[in-house]
């Protein structure tokens, strides 16, 4: 039985469909009977821009653990990138201290970690 619970999110990005790359601003996300897949159910999405009429889409069907799966990398992949990504900045109650060999432009806090 289909439940036709369909999870609509706002998104701000871009995807590329038939016609080439198109900007989303909207993905409806719904655990149901596929229109491709062979499996019985799947998570699917379906990533479109209902700002300009949402007419072209584009279309994944999961399985569950494979969409638990990507949550859970794309997760990972936001920690890692934003982190690596983050500017470097002193702490706030620390002042920084030239290096012991006098070159500038790199400080050294209190416990002798680098800070770009």
């Amino acid at each position: 039985m289909c439940s036709y619970i369909v999870e609509k999110a706002a998104l701000v990005g871009s995807a590329k469909g038939r016609k080439g790359w198109m900007r989303i601003d909207t993905a409806n996300v719904y655990f149901d009977h596929p229109y491709y897949s062979t499996l019985d159910h799947v998570l699917a999405i379906d990533f479109t821009n209902e700002g300009e009429g949402g007419r072209d889409r584009v279309a994944v069907e999961l399985s569950a653990d494979s969409a638990r799966a990507l949550v859970a990398r794309i997760l990972a992949a936001l920690a890692s990138g934003e982190a690596a990504h983050e500017p470097a900045h002193e702490p706030a109650n620390e002042p920084a201290h030239e290096p012991a060999d006098g070159r500038p432009g790199r400080a050294i806090t209190d416990s002798t970690t680098a800070v770009a």
